[in-house]
């Protein structure tokens, strides 16, 4: 061989193996794990999990008040025992009107 043949042939092969190195950055870029849309992925993941954080913050921050409130006095306590028991403080007096349905008045007239 000639050394003009034998340089062109290592720059020809130097240039495929650089085409090659080029192919696969350029896979690795747009497919698989890693890739441009592998991160857009995750990061729409991580925008859902952390609007679900937000949601779960608020709510913790509202359960954390009412153990506060429940903590302090009495009053809430006796909201929620009022409105969820239907329970009355001693010495009231507790009136239940009950009005009649639009079926017995109408349908039944013995």
């Amino acid at each position: 061989m000639l050394p003009s043949q034998d340089s062109s042939l290592r720059r020809k092969v130097v240039i495929a193996l650089l085409a090659l190195t080029l192919l696969a950055l350029q896979a690795r870029l747009w497919l698989g794990e890693g890739s441009l849309r592998h991160k857009t992925s995750l990061e729409k993941g991580v925008a859902a999990l952390s609007e679900n954080n937000r949601i779960l913050y608020d709510r913790n921050q509202l359960l954390a008040a009412d153990v506060q409130d429940l903590k302090k006095g009495l009053d809430a306590v006796e909201e929620i025992a009022r409105k969820d028991l239907g329970m009355i403080r001693e010495g009231e007096t507790f009136f239940l009107i009950v009005e009649d349905s639009p079926e017995s008045s109408h349908g039944n007239s013995h």
